[in-house]
């Protein structure tokens, strides 16, 4: 496929080139900046700018198959922030139009894990929390996903042969960050926020290479997220300190993850391969 990606630059960007070129495709990168390493054709964009978009997605020759949208500010942990909501609201609106004026009918985006009710200063309904939960965005960054998800499903509707799949990706973790996961020790405070739930960017570029193959039609949405936790202690225990009244609906392992891709090993064929605990310390 001729695929265009935007966001290039950021880790999930610059993981899914790596894998969608070693498979094979043709990508072209757009984003504000370039990365140092840019492994394909860039375009600077303005993504905010509609024109912009558009002619970007226009002047590809011989047309494109498929869009990886990626670009947005993250801002997961800001309650409030007009600037995060406008911004990233403005960009995927002007990607999914720029998207359906091409006639592209394959359109997979970067929505959140926030989407769950992150950060959880109220216990959740059961665990592991999955896609079936009701959305509840508690912050302008998780706001601004559920807009974008909503957009996606009535462009969807409107269009019976479009595919638009968004992807509620964890907290995304390079290879090279794992020793800073260890150097938080076991400490379950740092990250409770998330229910201590992390995914490495090479399993989100699995995810984003599925979704493009995956024969789907209409909108829908998977968690993606690592099958264990930051911490060495056992999930347990961190369930029986923190949040002790929360009923458990699924089979949970010693140190697995408190939110579930299991929808995404269902349809799409997502297995999680890279663990911060299989990566000696020092290796990135």
């Amino acid at each position: 496929m001729k695929l265009l990606v935007t966001g290039s630059s950021g880790r999930i960007g610059r993981a899914a080139i790596e894998r969608l070129l070693e498979e094979g495709h043709e990508v072209i990168g757009i984003d504000e900046v370039p990365s140092s390493d840019m492994k394909c054709p860039f375009a600077r964009v303005d993504m905010r700018d509609y024109g912009q978009v558009l002619d970007a997605v226009a002047d590809i020759e011989s047309g494109i198959d498929g869009i990886v949208h990626l670009a947005a500010i993250v801002g997961a942990k800001v309650a409030a922030s007009t600037h995060i909501f406008h911004t990233n609201t403005a960009i995927s609106y002007n990607v999914f139009q720029a998207a359906r004026i091409a006639g592209i009918k394959n359109i997979v985006f970067a929505s959140s894990e926030t989407l769950l009710g992150i950060p959880f200063d109220e216990p959740p309904d059961y665990f592991p929390v999955d896609d079936k939960v009701t959305p509840k965005p508690e912050s302008s960054y998780a706001l601004s996903k559920l807009v974008d998800e909503a957009v996606a499903a009535e462009f969807c509707r409107w269009d019976p042969a479009l595919k638009m799949i968004g992807l509620r990706f964890s907290w995304v973790k390079e290879p090279h960050q794992y020793d800073e996961m260890r150097a938080c020790g076991d400490n379950p405070d740092v990250q409770k926020w998330n229910l201590w739930s992390y995914v490495d960017s090479r399993d989100c570029a699995q995810a984003i290479s599925l979704a493009l193959n995956a024969s789907l039609n209409g909108f829908h949405h998977f968690v993606i997220a690592a099958d264990d936790t930051v911490l060495a202690r056992p999930t347990r225990a961190l369930m029986a300190a923190y949040y002790p009244n929360v009923p458990v609906q699924a089979q949970i392992s010693e140190h697995g993850s408190l939110v579930s891709s299991q929808m995404a090993r269902e349809v799409l064929g997502y297995r999680p391969k890279y663990s911060w605990r299989d990566t000696p310390a020092g290796v990135s």
